[in-house]
């Protein structure tokens, strides 16, 4: 990874473009709760435990191992696009800058030169021909903050919903037909019951959070399910012909 600058890299493009080998190619991913209003109009959200033992929300994007059904080609086919697999061979990084005597510890642009994403011939330029950003690496940096200030949110978020008793584990059962059933395991979720229920202070202190929302628009993706069971139907229907 070498750090982004508009000197060294002022001819670089990238070729914007999904698959197996960007690791595209999965069924579930991590999400971040600064992305929760976008991916709730397209994708399940869901929680689940780390190897750690951590909570992490992740978006159910196929059913079988290995399955996108997003994915087409080298496309994504969705209006909105999870940030973990939007970034492009880019992450956030941090260094120390000195401003009127202190120190302070700055976010900066990595990107990975080796990846089969960049080119200097074709796809989206990072820079402007007089040096400024072109507006690539503008959505770019946008989608690094998602992941970045998410990342942040993910911890205390979980804290506030397990402090309001608001986390069940759900048993997630997606029937494609009469005899096709999924199971998805070790899935957690909301609870709509105990989420109606809060009153008074820990109510106030999960608006105060922002987690509230964040609640509300985890249990309205569920509905999203309904769209997973068509495109895999629709997939299965396609393969058989």
């Amino acid at each position: 990874m070498a750090l982004l600058n508009n000197i060294d890299h002022s001819d670089l493009k990238i070729i914007r473009k999904y698959g197996a080998e960007f690791g595209d190619s999965v069924n579930q991913s991590v999400a971040f709760p600064t992305e929760f209003a976008e991916l709730q109009r397209i994708y399940p959200i869901l929680f689940r435990k780390d190897e750690k033992g951590e909570f992490q929300s992740v978006v159910l994007l196929g059913l079988d191992k290995g399955e996108n059904l997003f994915l087409d080609g080298d496309q994504w086919q969705a209006r909105y696009v999870p940030a973990l697999h939007e970034r492009g061979p880019f992450k956030i990084g941090f260094q120390n800058q000195e401003v009127d005597g202190e120190v302070h510890r700055e976010p900066v642009i990595h990107v990975d030169l080796d990846s089969s994403r960049i080119s200097r011939e074709e796809g989206a330029p990072l820079f402007l021909p007089q040096g400024g950003n072109a507006p690539y690496l503008q959505h770019v940096t946008h989608v690094l903050r998602v992941i970045n200030v998410g990342m942040d949110m993910m911890t205390p978020m979980f804290e506030a919903f397990q402090q309001a008793e608001l986390m069940e584990p759900v048993s997630l059962e997606v029937k494609l037909d009469e005899a096709t059933t999924y199971q998805v395991p070790d899935v957690y979720t909301i609870s709509e019951e105990k989420l109606a229920a809060l009153s008074g202070e820990v109510l106030e202190r999960l608006h105060k959070g922002g987690f509230l929302r964040a609640a509300y628009l985890v249990l309205a993706s569920l509905s999203n399910i309904n769209t997973l069971i068509e495109m895999k139907n629709a997939k299965r229907m396609a393969a058989a012909s």
